[in-house]
């Protein structure tokens, strides 16, 4: 089993999360951390618990060749520049969503890790939840037959109560509700649906809250989808609302339905048609990122490195078929008319 030796790009709020996950794998540890703020190596180190080295000069981290991956934590406009960086050195990636801000960014991404033939894991964790690895085996198990229709919604306030506010409210880092946080959501329909995407209808709107007010975009979007296989889909982006975090989850098939955390099938005998099934799982219900599944999703990772294997679910083709999705519906919502994939 190779040790790998992880540098971190941006040292903030989901830095700190990503440092514990990828130090609780087997074979990880994080061993530089770059930031354009200067930080203290043995405060780190202390807090961490391996050997951190410090860096304000990025070309300085990457050219350490005891350096065999990266994660990018740093600000979403930024990620396109790092990504293409570390590309360039011969890095694995791990990349924070959303990917970039643009198609082209993600485009311009694809190549340099095309060329570089570096291997990449992008953090749509979701799809590493219990909630969301007992739903995927619900419906590849047949309990809900040929799915036809499916939503899954994001609600979740992100008011000045919440860290990622002070900057997450500039259009050129937050971008929409869709990119800055309902992406986890469009991901999950785009996993549970498993059908190319043909057509998105997008609408928007935001909260007349005050305290909403310093969003630079809309705050509040609906998404329709239309799939290939004639499915229809449907995905709200709220970061607006005054309510607790809800990750909302509906799928209907052709033998059952899964409403959250439950079900009901045909596929089971004796179940009560009246009444739902309850599966156990762990229900997505926090936009913190110490919350989020990175630990399983990085251990996945960092065996498809030692299989020499692309990484499982959410590597950068994953996540850039959901982005096309995504910035799709974002320019049909700006321009108020379908558009076509």
């Amino acid at each position: 089993m190779k040790k790998y030796n992880v540098g971190m790009i941006g040292y903030g709020w989901v830095a700190s999360a990503h440092i514990p996950a990828i130090n609780a794998s087997s074979q990880a540890q994080v061993t530089a951390v770059y930031s354009g703020r200067p930080q203290d190596a043995a405060a780190l180190t202390a807090k961490y618990g391996s050997r951190i080295t410090t860096y304000t000069d990025l070309d300085a981290m990457l050219a350490d060749p005891n350096i065999h991956a990266v994660s990018v934590c740093s600000m979403p406009s930024l990620h396109t520049q790092h990504v293409i960086a570390a590309a360039r050195a011969g890095k694995h990636i791990i990349i924070e969503k959303p990917l970039a801000m643009s198609w082209k960014d993600v485009q311009a991404m694809q190549s340099a890790v095309k060329k570089a033939g570096v291997k990449t894991c992008v953090c749509f964790e979701c799809r590493w939840s219990s909630q969301f690895l007992a739903t995927k085996s619900a419906i590849d198990r047949g309990l809900l037959g040929k799915l036809h229709y499916g939503e899954v919604d994001y609600y979740h306030g992100i008011g000045p109560w919440y860290g990622q506010f002070r900057w997450n409210t500039f259009k050129k880092d937050g971008g929409s509700s869709l990119l800055t946080a309902g992406c986890h959501a469009l991901d999950a329909l785009l996993l549970c649906m498993d059908s190319e995407v043909k057509e998105v209808t997008s609408y928007d709107t935001r909260s007349s809250s005050k305290i909403f007010k310093p969003y630079e975009y809309t705050t509040t979007s609906v998404t329709i989808l239309k799939f290939a296989n004639g499915a229809v889909g449907k995905c709200a982006a709220v970061v607006d609302c005054l309510q607790p975090y809800y990750f909302h989850t509906h799928l209907v098939g052709s033998e059952g339905s899964l409403l959250d955390n439950k079900f009901h099938s045909t596929k089971l005998n004796g179940l009560n048609k009246h009444n739902w099934s309850n599966l156990s799982m762990k229900m997505l219900d926090s936009g913190d990122v110490s919350d989020h599944p990175y630990t399983t999703q990085f251990q996945a990772f960092f065996d498809a490195l030692d299989a020499g294997k692309e990484m499982p679910l959410t590597s950068l083709a994953d996540a850039a078929r959901s982005h096309k999705v995504l910035f799709a519906a974002d320019k049909s919502a700006a321009t108020g008319r379908p558009v076509k994939l």
